[in-house]
């Protein structure tokens, strides 16, 4: 984990400092934000509440082209301010990652914005839906081609209770744990489940080995006890960031977080080599796009 201690949403910020997160963001490290806090308005604060979730999805969700709030029972107004404070997060999270990684502002897509109002401890979920398992970011119904998966992160915990992560090994090394059981994907089924509307686009190869381990992963019982472990516990009022298609994660417990979710084409990296794509193309000796 990498410390970042800036206290602002927005830059300038130093270029040695940027260069030093830009860095440590590609090598695969955790940037942690300890004095960067998502302070909710007065009007937010009837939010905190798990009761606000539909009690069906994992959290709630906005959607940044149609606006539409998924998974939760909220009714106006609750409903509007809950839609405001994600979109207050979506802003403030959009202007730092691109005032933070200038070179990645021409080709950053917003995506997602999540509300995490439940408890994670003690909710139960089908293996390959727990997050509490060590796992890499792998949408079954949004293909990613190659992009990768930036995720901020936002513990506003009224109660100041931590927000606990668990990381695992480097990318590289779980994924050569796994890739020599896995099966061969069925020739056609990338596109039927496009032409069906079943995922968002097809499926390259790529994404259907990412998947592939995040599911592997999961369901792999001895691997869950036995791999390498950093439990790591976020305070309340602070922040974090990182590619979740290449830390090796889980989040073990913890209430009421803010999430962004970002896609980034590699060519908009420092050094796109080491991207999840080139490290499974090397491993696999060919191309995944």
């Amino acid at each position: 984990m990498e410390t970042i201690e800036i206290t602002r949403w927005a830059g300038p910020f130093p270029e040695t400092e940027r260069a030093r997160a830009l860095e440590a963001l590609e090598r695969g490290t955790i940037l942690y934000f300890p004095n960067l806090a998502f302070e909710l308005a007065d009007s937010g604060r009837c939010l905190l509440s798990p009761a606000l979730s539909d009690g069906k999805a994992k959290n709630i969700s906005l959607d940044p082209v149609s606006g539409a709030l998924r998974g939760t029972q909220a009714t106006d107004p609750a409903r509007a301010r809950l839609r405001v404070m994600m979109d207050d997060f979506a802003a403030v999270t959009t202007r730092l990652v691109c005032d933070l990684f200038p070179g990645y502002a021409a080709n950053l897509d917003r995506a997602r914005t999540s509300y995490r109002p439940v408890e994670i401890a003690g909710r139960q979920y089908s293996r390959l839906s727990d997050d509490t398992l060590l796992h890499v970011d792998a949408f079954p119904s949004t293909p990613t081609q190659g992009r990768r998966i930036l995720r901020f992160f936002s513990n506003i915990n009224p109660s100041r209770k931590p927000r606990v992560w668990c990381v695992s090994e480097p990318f590289p090394k779980f994924a050569q744990r796994f890739l020599p059981s896995m099966r061969k994907p069925v020739r056609g089924v990338a596109w039927l489940l496009a032409t069906v509307g079943a995922t968002r686009g097809r499926r390259s190869a790529y994404d259907q080995l990412m998947l592939g381990l995040h599911n592997c992963a999961k369901r792999d019982l001895a691997y869950q006890q036995s791999a390498p472990k950093l439990e790591i516990a976020f305070p309340a009022g602070t922040s974090w960031l990182c590619y979740t298609d290449q830390v090796v994660h889980a989040a073990l417990s913890g209430q009421y977080a803010l999430e962004q979710t970002f896609y980034l084409d590699i060519g908009s990296m420092a050094e796109p080599a080491r991207s999840p794509i080139k490290e499974l193309e090397r491993m696999t000796e060919r191309q995944l796009r």
